[in-house]
């Protein structure tokens, strides 16, 4: 019996590890701040589009990601690029760090996507939540391409990059209905968890 239970896990633990299945953040929406501040306000709203996110992603199929609703649309696929894109140029702004154009990180697949965007969140949300000098006017969003340099400041990171990747995020719930793959209905966003 007992070697049994030793093969079964170690069959578990190999199957997972060639899978190359890891836990992504935002399973669950992680627990607010204790105090309100500009940071961790605008963390808690990154923390909402990490949840979205995280479960309109969730067993998307091929036929999922190569969707588009007409030939002017992009693809399911081509949705998640952008919103890769977007949070690249979230956790930049969070670090201070200016976004350089053109972009080098494509031909990414769906996991690698996946996973890469929900850690950009992550990361912009733990970042903010870490800063202790409720100075958002810090943050500016730079954008660089070549010698040419363009910022702005936060609020634009809100109405701009933020928005954009809910708005996009809402589409690809959309995209995978059409496509016979709904998001699971127990995503409860206003709780930030899954429902038993």
């Amino acid at each position: 019996m007992k070697l049994k239970l030793i093969i079964t896990s170690i069959g578990i633990i190999v199957s997972l590890y060639c899978s190359g299945q890891t836990e992504l953040p935002y399973y669950q929406i992680p627990d607010y701040p204790k105090e309100y501040t500009p940071e961790t306000v605008a963390a808690r709203m990154i923390d909402g589009l990490g949840f979205r996110y995280y479960w309109a992603t969730e067993g998307l199929r091929d036929e999922d990601l190569d969707y588009q609703p007409s030939d002017e649309a992009r693809t399911s696929k081509e949705t998640l690029e952008h919103i890769y894109e977007l949070t690249k140029i979230l956790i930049n702004t969070t670090q201070q760090k200016a976004t350089v154009f053109p972009n080098t990180d494509k031909n990414l697949s769906y996991t690698q996507l996946r996973e890469r965007t929900l850690v950009n969140i992550q990361s912009a949300s733990q970042q903010l939540k870490s800063t202790t000098k409720n100075n958002l006017s810090e943050f500016n969003m730079v954008f660089q391409s070549g010698d040419n340099q363009t910022e702005f400041p936060f609020w634009n990171l809100l109405n701009g990059p933020i928005a954009d990747a809910l708005w996009h995020v809402g589409q690809v719930v959309s995209f995978r209905r059409s496509s016979g793959n709904p998001i699971n209905s127990k995503a409860e966003v206003l709780l930030g968890r899954l429902l038993e």
